[in-house]
């Protein structure tokens, strides 16, 4: 960052640098040395975790998007500039995994969480669509265990009428605030327009090196 630049064009800089996928793994077991500040994604099965990760990056497919929920079944590494690595884990809440398959998911999350000592924020995306719903809760519950800050970003946004905004971030904000690592700030994103990408972008990479 220059003397001349904003946060928010350092911020379109740093992810409009490069960004390479370097690790996949299906177990807490087997992850890449933590390196670099980690900031994670996760979310319902198809709240748009991919998607986002391409907005963000300015990407069309550096995190591969799938039409069918529940397809991402393994913790994705990207190596951003040397200066941050994001982290796109597995959906959760897809009603046709079973309940063995929804344990293992926790069992393989909390691991993650626990193993990742430069791990500076999770980012919960919330579909904007359907609000903070039951599955949602109860990952929030266990983030809240794990300490570690997370932010809810509503995604989707586009597909929201505008009166419908301000109170889908209302009731997020409202969620929020009955939990402890919860950030109190909420932010709606579209990864299809770009709307609320690049102050997300701008608030993530104060966590970088």
């Amino acid at each position: 960052m220059t003397e001349a630049d904003s946060p928010d064009e350092a911020a379109r800089k740093l992810f409009a640098g490069p960004c390479d996928f370097i690790w996949g793994s299906t177990s807490a077991e087997q992850l890449p040395p933590d390196k670099l500040n980690e900031v994670a994604f996760v979310g319902r099965s198809n709240a748009g975790k991919s998607s986002l990760v391409n907005a963000l990056t300015g990407r069309k497919s550096l995190a591969r998007v799938s039409q069918t929920p529940g397809a991402t079944r393994q913790i994705n590494f990207f190596n951003l500039a040397d200066r941050l690595m994001l982290v796109d884990l597995p959906g959760y809440g897809f009603a046709k995994r079973s309940k063995t398959e929804s344990e293992a998911w926790q069992k393989m999350i909390f691991s993650y969480l626990r193993r990742r000592a430069r791990l500076r924020r999770i980012v919960l995306l919330i579909d904007a669509r359907r609000g903070v719903m039951d599955s949602d809760r109860q990952v929030m519950e266990l983030l809240d265990k794990t300490a570690i800050s997370y932010g809810l970003v509503l995604t989707k946004g586009d597909e929201l009428k505008l009166a419908e905004c301000e109170p889908a971030l209302e009731a997020a904000r409202a969620e929020a605030t009955k939990h402890t690592a919860a950030l109190a700030e909420v932010q709606l994103t579209s990864s299809f327009k770009g709307d609320g990408i690049a102050a997300l972008r701008t608030h993530l990479a104060t966590l970088a090196q």
